[in-house]
């Protein structure tokens, strides 16, 4: 079976997108954001994450137009929070009604602005359950090290795009991005403050538990 059939499969059986999901990407799309959300069966993952790791508090850097943050927030329970954190405000606003138009906006509250400032200002609220790392990758390394100082022993980090769009294991010269990723994968691999495993579908999201 190769890679498209089975996340297809998935989808059908396991991460079929219900309405406001579907809601989520049509606004993202009507507003021309880029196409970049996740898959259903890379969204249904992170809300096993969340629930497997029992998160109350949880963090997501790059809220784009809330698709992710919807399949988080939904992992949560009833006084659980989580802080999506977004540079553009246009996305910020068309993230905020699509949370909206999914019940969740009691569980979510998004910050715009610089995520590395924002990051440092919310130290003081942690430790946080679960971290979700979708945004710029030159400074993915700078978003994991905040992370693993500010999550909780069982805590989890999940990360996005960790085959590098493709490029993860081209044998030509690479671009500063794909090194950054090639780099930060290697080091998360050999940190033995965490158990770490790479989900294949889509472009990679590897999944980092604290475990000490």
């Amino acid at each position: 079976m190769e890679t498209k059939q089975a996340a297809e499969y998935i989808e059908e059986k396991f991460a079929r997108p219900d309405s406001a999901l579907q809601y989520a990407l049509e606004m993202a799309k009507r507003n021309n954001l880029p196409e970049i959300s996740i898959q259903p069966d890379e969204g249904l993952f992170l809300q096993f994450l969340v629930r497997i790791c029992s998160a109350v508090k949880a963090v997501e850097v790059g809220t784009l137009g809330g698709y992710s943050g919807i399949w988080i927030a939904r992992g949560l329970p009833k006084n659980g929070r989580l802080i999506s954190i977004e540079k553009e405000p246009e996305h910020a606003n068309i993230a905020k009604k699509s949370f909206e138009n999914a019940g969740l906006s009691s569980l979510v509250e998004i910050k715009v602005g610089n995520a590395l400032d924002l990051l440092n200002k919310i130290s003081g609220d942690g430790p946080y359950d679960f971290v979700f790392i979708d945004a710029d990758k030159a400074t993915y390394s700078d978003y994991f090290d905040w992370a693993i100082v500010n999550i909780r022993v069982g805590g989890v980090i999940a990360m996005h795009n960790v085959f590098a769009f493709g490029h993860l294991l081209d044998e030509v010269p690479v671009s500063e991005n794909v090194q950054i990723i090639r780099d930060l994968n290697e080091r998360i691999a050999q940190d033995p403050r965490l158990i770490s495993i790479i989900y294949p579908s889509g472009d990679g999201t590897l999944a980092a538990m604290r475990i000490e």
